[in-house]
């Protein structure tokens, strides 16, 4: 497994060393690593602030170049210098996922060890509140009746054209909707070489609008499988605002 986590996010900047209960972010997501069984776990950052601080609570750190445009990317450089096997599954927990239970990094890798002709597997879990719905750092996702995803977005998807025509939409109520809307859940789990496959794609209009880089992988037609999580997660930290929630807890 490994974890991507980069110090100069724009929203909020240094967060994978941000204090949740006493202990850095990332070190939350390490330990829910270790949790699942991984045979190895790795972060990967660009900052030796943050690789001075994994190594102080025991992880193995991969020193990466700061130029890399997404975590798949980060990871590719990782998989490159420890020499990876392709046919090796790869789990990727984004580094502002720190409560993501250990039942659902186990599931996403076997899903996709499963579904032989996926390269590529993630998890997404019922969004339970308008607020969700409508906030652009909830990512939305839209899947087939294999499961698998049919496009990711910041934006309401499916757009309930009945209920939300000629309304104000922070009056929408849940319950009165049909749809089941589904929240895209950070971690990803792909074969070693598709990860090398992915870095040498074209970058496409679709991601960059949206600053969403699984959309890469649907726009040159290969397949997410995306499944509900078995145990629900937790968000995720973009926000300084999200981390004062926690730390509320």
């Amino acid at each position: 497994m490994i974890v991507p986590a980069r110090y100069g996010s724009s929203r909020f900047p240094g967060k994978p060393l941000a204090l949740i209960n006493n202990k850095p972010m990332v070190q939350h997501v390490y330990e829910r690593a270790v949790e699942a069984g991984a045979a190895m776990v790795i972060i990967a950052t660009d900052d030796v602030r943050i690789q001075t601080v994994a190594q102080g609570f025991g992880a193995q750190v991969c020193l990466t170049h700061s130029d890399h445009d997404s975590g798949t990317s980060r990871i590719a450089e990782v998989i490159q210098k420890h020499r990876i096997p392709a046919d090796a599954i790869v789990v990727n927990v984004q580094g502002d996922e720190p409560f993501i239970p250990a039942e659902n990094i186990r599931q996403v890798a076997k899903n996709l060890a499963a579904n032989k002709t996926v390269p590529m597997a993630t998890l997404a879990f019922p969004i339970a509140s308008v607020d969700d719905m409508f906030n652009p750092n909830t990512v939305k996702v839209v899947v087939n009746k294999n499961r698998l995803a049919m496009y990711f977005s910041r934006s309401v998807i499916p757009y309930d054209r009945q209920a939300f025509m000629g309304q104000d939409t922070k009056n929408v109520m849940f319950e009165n909707l049909q749809s089941q809307y589904l929240r895209h859940v950070g971690i990803y789990a792909y074969r070693a070489g598709f990860v090398k496959e992915y870095v040498e794609m074209d970058k496409t209009t679709l991601e960059q609008t949206e600053s969403l880089e699984q959309l890469r992988v649907l726009w040159h037609g290969f397949n997410i499988h995306t499944d509900v999580a078995i145990k629900p997660p937790p968000h995720g930290v973009d926000t300084p605002e999200d981390l004062a929630k926690l730390n509320l807890v």
